[in-house]
């Protein structure tokens, strides 16, 4: 037989072609796909969501037809999931989102917001991290569903998850939870969690940002891992599976922007906190938006948001206070509203702790600004309150050789006022402000404590 290798019978080698063959028949060849889905499935409009937000909404997670096995968070078929460059502040909790579009297109745009078919449904699931030991540990805390309508606007449901995890049920109105957190050394502490009321989610989820937030061209030009395992630049991925219009092409990509991760060692740290700015805070800061001066779009060029040294409507009581005070973190009013959970927190809704991370990226990008070093405002110890009887106190500041000045009328301590040189003895009820003083640094703000001393 010609061919046949010398030593081996003809049989043999014949019986091993059979087999060779019926296992390449068994086992077809896996072509990958180029890029992260092959084709677009259609889910139907509005999912078993109502067409607006009048109509009767389902009772359970489980028939609002986002999943086919809602206790895994199996998406049902046609749901695409997606994630964003800069995700906004929720309390430290991680996100898994996926976007239904039914037929139609999103008109897309490179800049701005896109817009999306009526019908359109957005899903997004919370997860709260609950030992701080071992991150992986998480709660489900509720899935947020965000509905463009049938009239040309959106509105909201909140879907809280049954402590079995089992399904989630639909929250009438705004609630307020604390949740058990297991800290790094065994103790247990209370995280505050606001689910919002369908009110809520509009106050952000406006016609002036367009309904939709995050889901625009600066948030989604980035890489995502799809479930076929392949990678592939967001964009580009539903852009060949024919859900944008205009369409463009894949060399365009390059060229369109991108916000910079919060952790992005590659990008400037003026790209990084416009960025988190932009995420956290454009929905609102924006022409039309709410009563500012600035414009946290990222879109905008920094010479025209009027971030630096930019004026602000309230002063919060401070001297000079700007929006960004360039290399002088206590006069940014920006810094100081983020960190705090205070009266004047920003943003104001379904935030009850203080991003460290975004607010220390700010700090760092307003001390990398030129300017004079500036005085830390002086410590004020004890704190304010009220105490039975007499008490002492003493003020300190962290720079050596600084010169804190102090009134106990509650008026704004200048050079000419009591210079701090031993503890002060209180004896009844007094407001205590003071301020630091060097040459060659700008001065601090003011700092004051209020006292109720005796019965």
């Amino acid at each position: 037989m010609a061919g046949v290798s010398r030593g081996i019978p003809a049989f043999i080698l014949i019986a091993a072609a059979i087999s060779i063959t019926q296992a390449a028949r068994a086992e077809p060849k896996t072509v990958p796909v180029p890029f992260g889905l092959a084709v677009r499935n259609a889910p139907n409009a509005y999912l078993r969501m109502p067409h607006l937000a009048s109509g009767q909404f389902p009772s359970l997670l489980s028939q609002t037809g986002a999943f086919t096995d809602t206790r895994n968070l199996i998406p049902s078929k046609g749901l695409i999931p997606y994630d964003l460059v800069v995700a906004f502040w929720s309390d430290g909790a991680a996100k898994e989102r996926w976007i239904a579009v039914p037929s139609g297109q999103i008109k897309f745009a490179p800049t701005g917001e896109w817009s999306f078919p009526k019908g359109t449904v957005f899903v997004k699931t919370f997860f709260l991290p609950t030992d701080e030991r071992d991150p992986s540990i998480k709660r489900w805390l509720e899935t947020r569903l965000l509905v463009c309508d049938s009239a040309g606007g959106v509105y909201g449901a909140d879907y809280k998850w049954r402590a079995d995890d089992s399904d989630a049920d639909l929250l009438p109105s705004s609630l307020t939870e604390a949740i058990p957190i297991k800290t790094a050394t065994g103790q247990i502490r209370q995280q505050t969690w606001y689910y919002p009321s369908r009110k809520d989610c509009l106050e952000c989820h406006n016609a002036r940002a367009g309904g939709v937030l995050g889901v625009k061209t600066r948030q989604m030009n980035r890489p995502f891992k799809y479930p076929s395992g392949v990678t592939d630049n967001e964009l580009r991925t539903w852009n060949h599976i024919g859900l944008f219009t205009p369409g463009f092409k894949d060399a365009d990509v390059e060229g369109f922007p991108r916000l910079a991760a919060t952790d992005d060692a590659t990008r400037s740290l003026v790209d990084r906190a416009r960025s988190y700015l932009d995420a956290n805070c454009a929905q609102c800061h924006r022409p039309g938006g709410t009563v500012a001066y600035f414009d946290a779009r990222y879109d905008t060029p920094l010479e025209k948001q009027q971030l630096i040294d930019g004026p602000v409507l309230i002063d919060q009581g401070i001297d000079r206070p700007r929006i960004i005070s360039p290399h002088d973190i206590w006069r940014s009013i920006v810094v100081m509203r983020m960190n705090t959970v205070g009266d004047i927190k920003m943003p104001p809704l379904a935030r009850e702790t203080i991003d460290q991370r975004g607010v220390a990226l700010l700090r760092d990008w307003i001390t990398s600004m030129p300017g004079r070093s500036v005085l830390d405002p002086p410590v004020i110890s004890p704190v304010g309150g009220t105490y039975d009887g007499p008490i002492e106190l003493s003020l300190r500041e962290s720079e050596s050789g600084a010169d804190i000045r102090y009134t106990l009328d509650g008026s704004v301590p200048g050079t000419a006022d009591q210079r701090y040189e031993k503890p002060i003895k209180l004896t009844g009820p007094v407001v205590v402000r003071a301020r630091a003083y060097k040459d060659g640094f700008t001065r601090s703000i003011t700092t004051q404590e209020a006292f109720v001393i005796g019965k």
